[in-house]
């Protein structure tokens, strides 16, 4: 399954902007890829890695501002279609076949 994340910080103050480039960092540190440039999405495995990095995120949350995250299974993200536009240029785990689990 996939973990969606969208999130709108504000950045209207240094410290803001501090927080919104922490933010960044820690979640593409935990494996979330850019979908767009609010938008990541991270592979899980079970629904147990999924609520681990849920709490994750919760822990790290910024102090203002909107962070969501969307459950979706795999058949689902699957079926995303591109109106304009093309997929991103990253290497992109796509089936749980090329997943590896240390």
């Amino acid at each position: 399954m996939r973990l969606v994340l969208f999130f709108d910080l504000p950045v209207g103050t240094a410290k803001q902007r501090k927080d919104y480039r922490l933010f960044r960092k820690f979640i593409v540190k935990e494996g979330f890829l850019p979908l767009q440039e609010s938008v990541y999405a991270k592979l899980v495995v079970t629904d147990a890695a999924a609520s681990s990095a849920l709490a994750h995120v919760r822990k790290h949350r910024p102090p203002a501002g909107l962070v969501q995250i969307l459950k979706v299974t795999e058949s689902q993200f699957a079926t995303m279609e591109y109106i304009t536009g093309k997929r991103p240029d990253f290497e992109e785990v796509d089936t749980m076949e090329e997943l590896l689990v240390l």
